[in-house]
């Protein structure tokens, strides 16, 4: 038994007190007079750590420098949806956060980066799906720019069939609105950007649990850098799906939709600006902070502040619900039980 931790935990507000016992916490049964809020862990469910932008090969010293800032922010669970490698032998190091692997981008012709990511036809989907899933997850690019047709629903369904039947889960890149309603009609586990996402599938999308991760900073980023593009037909898309996720996110959690929360942007460790945009949208402040922290955890099955969970916690001067922006201001990191800042 080593570091005491003690505080208001969230989303309880009640007072604990635990001690570390390696990676795991013990509840230490004492009294607790420590002025601290103390999260579980915060959660980036959608990054890429290892490369700074689409087309660069994996590097693994640049993925160290990523997860570190990852750390540094207090996010110590990382999800990554597709990597130009399957971060099969990247998930173990202790001075890391714990990474929910993914396999790599699954496109189809037509779809995706030029000579990016695994390509495969849409005859060999089902099966590469299945593949890759075996890290845990697997991504595929289900639709691509605002014309193009998205992966047939019936590729897409007997892609998660596959997947599912062997344990894996699935998470769809779409931002055309036949490539949300297909990945939502098909069952994948999770939908990564969702612009133009219609808001009648919502009641479905909660009724499957399938989440939702709006990954609002990238979106707001491409959005400033539109001026690049000398294609009209991609700013007015990528414009009118900016305006449409603001009241998508909050539609989305008032029907009961997991919507979770994903930067998908450099630099790492930025999800606290990517809570601060879930709020922005319109949902509740705690359950904002919930999608970057306790939701995730618990949608990625792993345990919040609790007897015999992990000992990876984030601990904060101020309540965060009151006051949000403290989240860019951790007082007290603990990871894997190791004592980081």
């Amino acid at each position: 038994m080593g570091v005491r931790i003690s505080g208001i935990a969230l989303p309880s507000r009640t007072p604990v007190s635990f001690v570390v016992d390696g990676e795991r916490l013990r509840a230490s049964g004492e009294s607790t007079s420590d002025d601290l809020w103390l999260l579980p862990g915060l959660v980036d469910v959608h990054s890429h750590p290892g490369m700074e932008a689409p087309g660069d090969a994996y590097d693994h010293e640049l993925f160290r420098r990523h997860m570190l800032a990852h750390r540094a922010a207090g996010v110590l669970t990382v999800r990554s949806p597709g990597s130009p490698d399957p971060l099969l032998d990247r998930a173990d190091d202790p001075d890391l956060p714990r990474l929910a692997r993914g396999g790599r981008w699954l496109a189809t012709p037509g779809r995706f980066f030029e000579g990016y990511g695994r390509r495969v036809t849409e005859d060999e989907l089902p099966l590469a799906a299945a593949e890759d899933s075996a890290a845990g997850w697997c991504k595929v690019i289900g639709d691509w720019m605002p014309d193009d047709p998205p992966v047939p629903l019936d590729v897409l369904t007997a892609t998660v069939e596959a997947v599912h039947a062997v344990g894996g889960r699935v998470a769809v890149h779409c931002q055309t609105a036949k490539g949300c309603r297909n990945a939502v009609l098909a069952g994948a586990d999770s939908l990564e950007h969702g612009m133009h996402l219609d808001h009648s599938l919502l009641p479905r999308m909660a009724a499957q649990g399938m989440a939702f991760v709006p990954t609002l900073t990238a979106i707001g980023k491409t959005r400033e850098n539109l001026d690049r593009s000398k294609d009209p037909r991609f700013k007015e898309w990528i414009l009118s799906g900016w305006e449409h996720a603001f009241p998508t996110v909050r539609a989305a959690h008032e029907a009961g939709v997991t919507v979770l929360a994903g930067s998908d942007s450099k630099p790492c460790g930025e999800i606290a600006g990517e809570i601060a945009w879930l709020i922005k949208a319109g949902m509740p402040v705690e359950a904002a902070i919930g999608a970057g922290s306790w939701t995730a955890r618990s949608w990625l099955g792993l345990p919040g502040l609790v007897d015999g969970g992990f000992a990876d916690v984030v601990a904060y001067e101020a309540d965060p619900v009151e006051d949000p922006s403290v989240l860019l201001r951790p007082k007290r990191i603990v990871l894997r039980g190791n004592v980081i800042a």
